[in-house]
């Protein structure tokens, strides 16, 4: 058998999918006898009856049913193949690798990223999770093109995009201390309790401290909705984004124990890159796209 020619796959699909051969030329700007001739040729090289051609319409036969059905996938994986090509030809990346810190509100920086990449389908967005500096060391180790994080104004290898403020509130579940907060809680008085925190996915950690007590007992969770959960239940008490909590605060399921000797902070998050690196043209629109649109999301 000789090699199945493209041109011949496309016509066979025509028809089935118009319905006649008349109607499958038109769509294909071809004449009728160009599509008939190669439905012909597909059927002789394969040595099998595609269609049914005794009836007022054409139909498919049961080898030609099953054909057409891989035939078709092999056709959408070859225009998938070509509109790669194409992508690679202009120097417009396939693939844009974006990483969302731990800090970040979640809703407001995903829905960013929804709107943006819907208008940039050939572009695959692969996102990642890392907590405290583990979005900063991929960015650095040129693993990431772009990161979501805690921004530090003085780095002066880092380009920003500020995007919102994000209050950290410490809070406790009501019940969890056997005292009554009357004064400013002091970290003496709260070193015999369980603190929970985030655990730092870096390989190599920074020595930051974000207000953990010395010397009390701690558990390390992967994020802070699982922080929150074990608050929640009176497993440990830590700092969790204003965002994440508004509700419990308001109903009470959440006390907040902020004060001037363990207080709240707030941070500003922002989108991230190297200035030392080229950056493609997706990943130039996104930034140009953050700059115009990244402070208006709710």
């Amino acid at each position: 058998m000789h090699d199945l020619k493209l041109h011949d796959l496309r016509c066979f699909d025509a028809v089935v999918s118009e319905g006649s051969f008349q109607a499958a030329a038109l769509a294909l700007n071809r004449t009728h006898p160009s599509v008939f001739a190669a439905v012909a040729r597909l059927e002789e090289q394969l040595g099998l009856a595609l269609l049914d051609r005794s009836g007022y319409r054409v139909s498919l036969t049961e080898e030609g049913r099953l054909f057409h059905k891989r035939a078709r996938l092999a056709l959408h994986e070859l225009g998938h193949l070509q509109a790669y090509a194409g992508q690679l030809a202009s120097g417009e990346e396939t693939i844009l690798r974006v990483v969302m810190g731990d800090v970040c509100p979640r809703p407001r920086i995903l829905g960013l990223l929804s709107r943006f990449f819907a208008e940039r389908t050939r572009t695959r967005l692969r996102l990642e999770y890392e907590a405290i500096s583990g979005p900063l060391e991929r960015l650095m180790d040129a693993e990431a093109d772009l990161i979501f994080h805690r921004a530090n104004p003085s780095d002066p290898r880092l380009e920003r995009v500020d995007l919102c403020q994000v209050n950290f509130v410490p809070v406790v579940a009501p019940g969890f201390l056997p005292f009554e907060r009357e004064h400013d809680i002091t970290p003496e008085a709260m070193r015999p309790f369980t603190q929970c925190v985030i655990r730092d996915t870096a390989r190599r950690s920074s020595p930051e401290n974000f207000f953990v007590i010395d010397g009390a007992h701690s558990c390390s969770v992967p994020d802070h909705m699982m922080k929150k959960e074990l608050i929640l239940h009176g497993l440990a008490w830590g700092h969790l984004p204003q965002w994440l909590i508004e509700d419990e605060l308001g109903d009470g399921r959440l006390v907040s124990i902020s004060g001037r000797h363990i207080p709240g902070r707030t941070e500003t998050v922002a989108a991230l890159r190297r200035r030392d690196q080229p950056h493609g043209p997706v990943s130039d629109a996104l930034w140009l796209y953050l700059q115009a649109h990244g402070r208006d999301t709710p």
